[in-house]
């Protein structure tokens, strides 16, 4: 093993390790918000993996224009309300929760840290977070849906393989999952340049963090969803997906039926009309087209395109708890983060996640009180404008 790998190696183990706790935590306490994270986690992760978690698509336009979309939003606070109580709770599907920050599905964890989802499933439940499971999980649903303490949902890939995507739904479902999220903005396929530019930078050895099978297949061969499939055959994208796929989908299973990935009315009120539950608005945090379109700025016209048919939930580009305040004010249900998190794993752990989650709920409630909103119900577009371009 070269040196820069036992480095990168040794220090994921110094961080992973119970004994250094104290340490961690005590260094934790100059991290003021979630972007600290990042420099920590470019430290640590491997480049090629950290390349993956950082690119987005072409130029990374659409990327950035996530983060940007908040910054032309401002907030119109209200003065003289009793804001001596905050409750930032929301239900979904019958569910309450304490805060609308939801884990966005993430494949790959242990690329980022050794322990992986189980780090992070502990986190969330702690807290009490809503967490959605990858299909490109690196451990066993079964193993997170037992860690976390609450129901949790799964993102699926549709696959090529109808046989194969319905098993996962049904072992999604016998996990004890209570919603499935279908991915729909990467069936085209995608081009990752900045992916493919890290990986040039890293001379480590693959089979370090991609396991091999026994047929010699590597990486998504060997994810713990897959047991049992023909990867010769197997693709995570399915180019002939259409909007009569959901009803197949119905007649596989109980969840209810999200779909992630949606950014236009249109496909808003198609999916009402097809009887989905709820609409992740998701440009796959700028990785699926170079659409150039934040999706905070694609939330309105969704949310006024459904018009409380469905539930409504919003991904990419939030960074603070302000940003969570935008995007309810919008008319959101519910926020996802995803690159936040896994920046706080690959630095910290499980201490990370917890650290992120505490940071973005302690300022998504001053938001609130310094809004005048004492509830999330009491957030509305009244208290957010628009900068001029």
């Amino acid at each position: 093993m070269n040196p820069g790998i036992y480095r990168r190696n040794f220090l994921q183990f110094l961080v992973a390790s119970p004994l250094l706790s104290a340490d961690e935590k005590a260094e934790m306490k100059g991290i003021l918000n979630v972007m600290d994270f990042e420099a920590k986690a470019k430290a640590v992760i491997p480049p090629a993996h950290f390349g993956y978690l950082s690119t987005g698509v072409d130029d990374d336009k659409t990327l950035r224009a996530n983060m940007a979309g908040y910054n032309r939003i401002f907030l119109r606070p209200r003065r003289m309300v009793d804001i001596s109580s905050c409750d930032t709770s929301i239900e979904l599907f019958g569910e309450k929760w304490p805060t609308p920050i939801i884990l966005a599905p993430t494949g790959h964890q242990k690329a980022f840290y050794v322990e992986g989802e189980p780090a992070v499933a502990r986190a969330a439940s702690a807290a009490s977070h809503l967490m959605i499971l990858s299909t490109m999980t690196s451990t066993p649903i079964e193993e997170i849906a037992k860690i976390h303490k609450r129901p949790i949902w799964f993102q699926l890939y549709p696959t090529n393989v109808w046989d194969y995507s319905e098993r996962l739904v049904r072992r999604a479902e016998a996990a004890g999952c209570t919603a499935l999220v279908i991915t729909v903005d990467t069936q085209g396929g995608r081009n990752t340049e900045t992916e493919a530019r890290s990986v040039v930078l890293d001379s480590r050895q693959c089979s370090a963090c991609h396991p091999t099978r026994t047929d010699g297949g590597r990486g998504r061969h060997a994810k713990p969803m897959f047991q049992g499939f023909d990867m010769n055959i197997l693709t995570t994208n399915n180019p002939s997906l259409t909007w009569a796929s959901i009803a197949k989908y119905r007649k596989v299973t109980k969840m209810k039926i999200l779909l992630k990935g949606l950014e236009s009315s249109e496909d808003a009120r198609l999916a009402v009309e097809n009887g989905v539950d709820g609409i992740v608005v998701s440009n796959h945090g700028g990785r699926a087209v170079e659409s150039g379109r934040g999706t905070i700025d694609c939330l309105p016209e969704i949310v006024d395109a459904v018009q409380g048919r469905t539930v409504v939930l919003i991904d990419g580009g939030i960074r603070r708890g302000t940003d969570i305040f935008k995007a309810m004010a919008l008319g959101a249900n519910g926020v996802c983060i995803g690159r936040p998190y896994l920046w706080a794993l690959g630095a910290y752990g499980e201490a990370g996640v917890a650290k992120v989650l505490e940071i973005l709920r302690n300022e998504f409630a001053l938001a609130m009180r310094q809004s005048g909103t004492a509830t999330i119900a009491a957030i509305t577009k009244s208290h957010i404008g628009m900068h001029r371009i």
